[in-house]
């Protein structure tokens, strides 16, 4: 299968994208997880067996699965010359800005580095003690302990759902909202314009402008409206740009996208944190959104450089039930309605499930009130283990890429 075909949440999935947890994990200190987007550090080992349960499960449901350092490594394998200008790109934008330091970390990568592992390092960091006892550049050189970090890791790289997203049969590559997570998004642009598989694979949004948008808050609804998450990481401005994008796009099918406002916090820092489609008329659902939730139209209008904009009125289930042409939409709510069970299971994401076919889903299995909510309401319900994986505030959703899905 080449390309993207995306244009539900529920059709059968028959191809995915992961990233296995890596030695990026490592570099992760106490000091340094609020800057680096974690509140704990999970514990490697551990947390690469619950990965590969999670794609085993996938497999064993038919689902292909393939893996961002294998078709980062595709691309440069085809392409050898794009590895220097790879490189001074990631460099550059590590905030690497001497051309003394950019030799001397290019050089090392070079030097000891090919194929895969070359790209599992530029996702990994590099300490001062690893290129060696050379000479110093600067004072900070000379002040700095040897395992001061030169270029920093990528620990969030394993929410594979973040640095791009499938709508249709295009893709977003986004502009990330913080710092520590703009890296990631140089290996979606590298894939989407060289690899043979998906250079000819439209693109609705493009990691260079300024409004941050993220995977997480992107949903499709439906083969014709999709909906965004107005959040701490995606911004009204990327909404309507990339809105015109699609409209703007003969061959894209999108005519209607739903701007869903939610709280602005660390807890719901993507709409798929606090909502997702399980089947055609059920969805997952945190209770506390459901009183605050703003939802907003966006349409084309005869100019293309314009959208209409209305806020639509009316419960959740009553908007979904409009856009999705279900008579009756269910919502299952996290926790099961306790709001206590609702809050701990939502914070190891409860709401976050990965729909594999209509009624099928996988669900971290600490999540036991949730779940058992949801086999209540007739879901098929695979458990995955999470006591790691979790700790770095995502759930099977987040950290899956779909490529293609049935129509």
């Amino acid at each position: 299968m080449k390309g993207i075909n995306v244009r539900s949440e529920i059709e059968p999935l028959k191809k995915v994208m992961l990233h296995r947890p890596g030695r990026e994990l490592l570099y992760l200190t106490p000091d340094r997880l609020p800057e680096l987007l974690f509140d704990d550090i999970p514990y490697l080992y551990e947390a690469q067996k619950e990965h590969d349960e999670f794609a085993r499960i996938l497999k064993e449901n038919h689902v292909e699965v393939v893996y961002l350092e294998d078709l980062m490594t595709e691309v440069l394998a085809a392409h050898p010359e794009l590895i220097d200008p790879f490189l001074d790109q990631w460099l550059e934008e590590a905030d690497i800005t001497t051309a003394k330091w950019k030799a001397r970390l290019r050089s090392y990568l070079l030097d000891h580095y090919r194929g895969k592992d070359l790209v599992l390092k530029t996702m990994e960091g590099i300490t001062l003690k690893e290129i060696g006892d050379l000479h110093p550049f600067t004072l900070q050189d000379l002040i700095a302990p040897p395992d001061d970090l030169v270029v920093d890791p990528m620990p969030n790289l394993y929410f594979a759902r973040d640095p791009f997203a499938s709508i249709g049969g295009g893709v977003s590559i986004n502009h990330m909202r913080f710092p520590t997570r703009c890296r990631e998004t140089i290996y979606a642009e590298y894939i989407f314009r060289y690899h043979p598989d998906f250079k000819d694979v439209k693109h609705y949004y493009d990691r260079t402008l300024h409004a941050s948008i993220e995977g997480g808050d992107i949903i499709n609804l439906t083969n014709n409206c999709v909906a965004i998450g107005i959040s701490q990481r995606t911004s009204p401005d990327a909404i309507e740009a990339i809105a015109r994008r699609m409209f703007n796009d003969p061959d894209c099918d999108v005519r209607t996208v739903l701007a869903f406002r939610i709280p602005e916090s660390r807890a719901f820092m993507h709409l798929d944190t606090v909502f997702t489609a399980v089947d055609y008329d059920k969805y997952t659902v945190h209770p506390q959104i459901l009183g605050t939730l703003q939802v907003f139209e966006i349409t084309p209008t005869d100019n293309p450089q314009e959208v209409q904009i209305r806020e639509i009125l009316g419960t959740l289930e009553q908007v979904l039930e409009k856009y999705t042409g279900v008579d009756h939409v269910q919502l299952i709510q996290c926790g099961d309605g306790d709001l206590i069970s609702a809050a701990r299971e939502q914070w190891n994401d409860g709401s976050n499930t990965l729909c594999i076919a209509p009624g099928k889903i996988v669900v971290y299995s600490r999540n036991v009130v949730t779940n058992r909510a949801l086999r209540s309401a007739g879901l098929e319900v695979m458990e995955m283990p999470s006591a790691e994986l979790s700790r770095g505030r995502g759930g099977p959703r987040c950290m899956s890429m779909p490529l293609w899905r049935e129509d």
